[in-house]
């Protein structure tokens, strides 16, 4: 594997950055075992919006009944995904929750299909 291997993600990145320069930066993930996605990757802490997540999907056209919602760590961390096509490339958009204690699920009950 080369980096030319990288060149679908890398692009669909290059072209993200000059359309849309004025979104929030994510975490950015390309990798050698899935060469043709990019991953956006969103971390907030309890009481903070997903706002920066909202705002990319919405760039990117994909429609709020496409995100995927779940929730991990026993509860304690929600979980939306979604996935959409720029570029010639998979964009693996995905943000990271902590939920505040009144809002966790009981041990057991948490989850759901992505």
């Amino acid at each position: 594997m080369t980096l030319d291997n990288l060149t679908v993600a890398l692009r669909a990145l290059r072209l993200l950055a000059v359309d849309f320069p004025h979104l929030p930066a994510p975490d950015v993930h390309v990798s050698t075992v899935f060469p043709e996605c990019l991953s956006l990757i969103f971390h907030t802490s309890a009481g903070e919006s997903l706002a920066a997540f909202e705002q990319w999907r919405t760039a990117l056209r994909i429609a709020p009944d496409a995100v995927g919602y779940r929730t991990q760590s026993d509860g304690r961390t929600r979980v939306l995904k979604a996935e959409c096509e720029f570029a010639g490339a998979v964009i693996e958009l995905t943000a990271y929750a902590d939920l505040p204690d009144a809002d966790r699920a009981p041990a057991g009950q948490a989850g759901g299909a992505l």
